[in-house]
């Protein structure tokens, strides 16, 4: 069946990669969850991604911050899509990270998302967009279409009740 695997730096970036393994447990899809580090235990993390990918892993997801190499170094070691979860901290808050994983060299590409628990999310978000492409993940399919589609339909309700504030506090 196939399964997610997230890998982070550091313990203290759990607090935004909760966000990502929240939109994965909603989408019923299976994950693994790692603690390594590109550069202060890189080996581990290489043998992380050689052992997942052996056992089935369909995606991984690199979650760092300053420097932020760990998913590239994911991508150096496998042939399934990697994503970049970009993590706030040190002096530029996170732009390091987010610059750090979007500046692949050719050949080496990573699906990099926004910095902080947005970019956790959506990371989780196409995580299930890839996993809706299996044929046994059909029900992430359709429950993708139907969240898309109630937020629609909420921004329409909301629409109508802006409208009546307005003419409430503007007209009135």
């Amino acid at each position: 069946m196939g399964f997610a695997v997230i890998i982070m730096g550091s313990k203290s970036d759990w607090q935004v990669v909760k966000e990502c393994v929240v939109v994965l447990e909603r989408f019923e899809i299976p994950y693994e969850v790692y603690i390594s580090s590109a550069h202060r235990s890189a080996e581990r993390t290489i043998e992380i991604v050689k052992d997942c990918d052996s056992r089935g892993a369909k995606v991984f997801v690199g979650a760092a911050g300053m420097a932020a190499h760990l998913a590239g170094s994911i991508a150096a070691h496998t042939l399934k899509p990697v994503v970049a979860v970009a993590l706030p901290g040190g002096m530029l808050d996170g732009l390091d990270s987010l610059l750090s994983s979007v500046q692949m060299p050719k050949g080496m590409p990573v699906a990099t998302m926004s910095v902080g628990k947005a970019g956790a999310i959506n990371a989780g978000y196409f995580v299930a967009q890839i996993f809706a492409l299996l044929p046994q993940y059909k029900h992430v399919l359709e429950s993708l279409k139907n969240e898309k589609s109630t937020t629609s339909q909420q921004l329409i309700e909301d629409t109508k009740e802006i409208r009546k504030i307005i003419d409430c506090e503007m007209k009135g």
